[in-house]
């Protein structure tokens, strides 16, 4: 594989920074590279696309999600306990804050929300990392808890979520929210799961344990395949299941493993976040961008941001993907058709 040369790190480092966080202009700044794996790449996004970076100055970004009703993005600052939204009209705005602690002893470390969606109610549903839940932010203002618990013990910190359209919410529960991480002592599970909470019932159910750090969570456009991305060093892959007519999981397997992608400067990150397109493409964050995944787990290509990368979304009329990546919040023009996404 190509590594991008230094130089190119640079410029696209002079080029971002002393960009002001509440920056509102159409004259946006570009960084880092597409590189090409393979021809189906170019179906999905044009040769001469550029990734702009819209704002920046964030301890660590994360979990994006279009707002269709307010026609702007919000996104997890997750160690600062915030959530911002960004529009070209407005630019940068604090949108909830805090957004994921509450408590009263000094958190030190990822206390924020991560995961953000939205319900077909049009409400904001997150993972939260500090309060240890999952939750909805109502119509009038308030959260309301929607699970915190299975099996009378207290989840480690909910990461990253998906709702489907029966309003079923899968979710990755990895201890990276905890103040003392895995070995905390506040940890009640000894294991990290990926779960289930049945809107007909309003029960949570585990799903899997297998995956030591499960993270970032999507499903198929027919809903019948669970993908899971695992950030591990010695296993840095993404996880295909079947999902069954219960909706328990079939035996998984591995779509894609980012150990294939050469890391170094520029490349770090292991799979964290992840979503797929209405035609069944997977869009992987982790080594130093987005690596864009065929259904059948052929590497399509990379979207190299040149940046540890959190997640990433899809939003405007449904082309434009938008990726969390460290300090950054950048977007790049696809090709994606926007219906559906």
């Amino acid at each position: 594989m190509k590594t991008l040369p230094r130089s190119l790190y640079l410029l696209g480092f002079i080029a971002v920074c002393g960009i002001a966080t509440g920056q509102g202009t159409t004259n946006f700044p570009t960084i880092g590279v597409v590189e090409r794996h393979h021809p189906g790449l170019d179906k999905l996004i044009a040769p001469d696309a550029k990734i702009e970076v819209l704002t920046s100055g964030f301890t660590w970004s994360e979990g994006p999600v279009w707002d269709r009703a307010d026609n702007q993005l919000l996104f997890s600052d997750v160690p600062e306990n915030r959530i911002h939204a960004w529009s070209v009209e407005n630019g940068l705005t604090t949108y909830m804050e805090p957004s994921g602690y509450t408590g009263v002893f000094d958190h030190p470390r990822g206390k924020g929300s991560n995961g953000l969606t939205f319900d077909a109610a049009g409400q904001l549903v997150l993972c939260e990392h500090g309060d240890r839940r999952v939750s909805v932010l109502t119509a009038g203002g308030g959260k309301r808890t929607i699970t915190d618990h299975v099996d009378g013990k207290r989840f480690n910190s909910p990461n990253d979520l998906a709702i489907d359209d029966a309003g079923n919410i899968w979710f990755t529960d990895p201890p990276y929210g905890l103040p003392e991480g895995a070995n905390d002592p506040r940890r009640e599970l000894d294991f990290a799961g990926v779960y289930l909470h049945r809107a007909s019932t309003g029960k949570t159910e585990l799903l899997t344990k297998e995956l030591q750090w499960p993270n970032g969570i999507a499903l198929s456009p027919d809903e019948k395949t669970l993908y899971v991305a695992q950030s591990s060093r010695s296993e840095p892959i993404v996880m295909a299941y079947p999902v069954e007519g219960d909706l328990t999981l079939g035996q998984g397997a591995v779509i894609f493993d980012l150990s294939s992608i050469e890391s170094g400067p520029g490349r770090g990150g292991n799979p964290d976040g992840l979503k797929v397109d209405r035609h069944g493409n997977l869009w992987i964050t982790g080594r130093g961008g987005v690596q864009v995944v065929s259904p059948d787990g052929v590497h399509l290509g990379s979207i190299v941001v040149g940046q540890n990368t959190a997640n990433c979304a899809f939003g405007d009329d449904g082309s434009v993907l938008y990726i969390t990546a460290d300090m950054y919040l950048v977007r790049i023009q696809t090709l994606v058709t926007g219906d559906g996404f």
